[in-house]
């Protein structure tokens, strides 16, 4: 599976970062790929490419505040999730992700 990622928090310091850590963290131990574009306070960093949004399985938003340039993702699976969630919940993120790829 590939998964491509943007987060962002609302001071866009520790948990924009804590966040892409552990997203990154869960998905590579599972055995995917996974992209993690941080919009944190000195602006974004690891940006996204096109060319990684078309390849993309799916595509992880941290909802806690908006995420720029969202259009570019239009027609791709989003899923919303929680910073917090990202941060304390990985492991479930992957698995339900792995649940949902095999359901189609």
């Amino acid at each position: 599976m590939k998964v491509v990622a943007a987060t962002a928090c609302p001071s866009g310091v520790a948990h924009t970062y804590m966040s892409a850590e552990a997203l990154e963290r869960a998905f590579k131990k599972a055995g995917h790929t996974i992209k993690v574009e941080t919009q944190g306070s000195i602006g974004v960093e690891n940006e996204l490419t096109a060319a990684d949004v078309a390849e993309a399985d799916y595509v992880i938003l941290t909802k806690d505040m908006g995420i720029k340039h969202e259009e570019r993702f239009a027609g791709k699976k989003i899923v919303r999730i929680m910073i917090g969630d990202a941060i304390k919940k990985a492991d479930a993120i992957v698995k339900k992700l792995e649940d949902h790829l095999g359901e189609q």
